[in-house]
């Protein structure tokens, strides 16, 4: 089986439905998935971008398209009463459900991910963020330095490798960033020629012919 990394921020409802898409896209493919929380808030900082919900049009057509895109593949969603909101407490939880040096299940992903996004509910809550521990059955204190050093290793692990955005799924050295990526994903992982290493380098190699400052 191929292992690949599936990066994610529940702050993003793009990773929330590349989530709960991924069996289906990826079905009759051969694979392992490990589940990476990061920061995405981190990601922006780093390569100097705001999010798509700090820019007043695109945060409107942002949740109109996720809204669409969730009712064609039949997907529940709703949105949040606050968005966008702070993710930490949520990431340092989905990370707490598995043991230290262990990557969160599927389970566990799920679950963060719908006490998001399905409901309409306030994310951080006090009483949903109690609810939702107790259902994760944690296996380390949220609160530790370790988990905490764990977000920051995993968010500094994907910038390094050149992620900007979640969702985005690592295969081998290549990255696959959105929702609509899935299905290049599967082609890649059953073998199309097109990724080979070579091709895959060539077709990202246009000079820039303008940069702005």
């Amino acid at each position: 089986m191929t292992p690949i990394d599936f990066y994610f921020d529940p702050i993003s409802p793009y990773a929330y439905l590349a989530f709960e898409r991924l069996p289906q896209a990826l079905e009759g493919c051969s694979y392992v998935v490990n589940y990476k929380p990061v920061l995405f808030a981190g990601m922006l900082k780093h390569w100097g971008q705001k999010g798509p919900a700090e820019i007043a049009p695109k945060r409107d057509w942002t949740m109109r398209q996720v809204t669409w895109l969730a009712h064609r593949q039949g997907t529940p969603l709703q949105l949040p009463a606050q968005h966008p909101f702070n993710p930490l407490a949520l990431l340092r939880l989905v990370i707490a459900s598995a043991p230290a040096g262990a990557w969160p299940n599927r389970r566990a992903v799920e679950l963060v991910f719908r006490h998001v996004w399905i409901g309409g509910a306030d994310a951080n809550e006090p009483a949903r963020l109690q609810a939702l521990q107790a259902a994760l059955q944690l296996q380390q204190d949220p609160a530790a330095d370790a988990v905490k050093q764990a977000l920051r290793s995993t968010t500094d692990e994907a910038i390094a490798r050149g992620v900007f955005g979640v969702p985005t799924i690592a295969v081998d050295q290549r990255l696959f960033w959105g929702v609509d990526a899935l299905e290049m994903v599967a082609a890649c992982l059953k073998g199309d020629p097109w990724f080979e290493p070579a091709h895959w380098a060539e077709v990202a190699t246009p000079t820039p012919g303008v940069v702005r400052g």
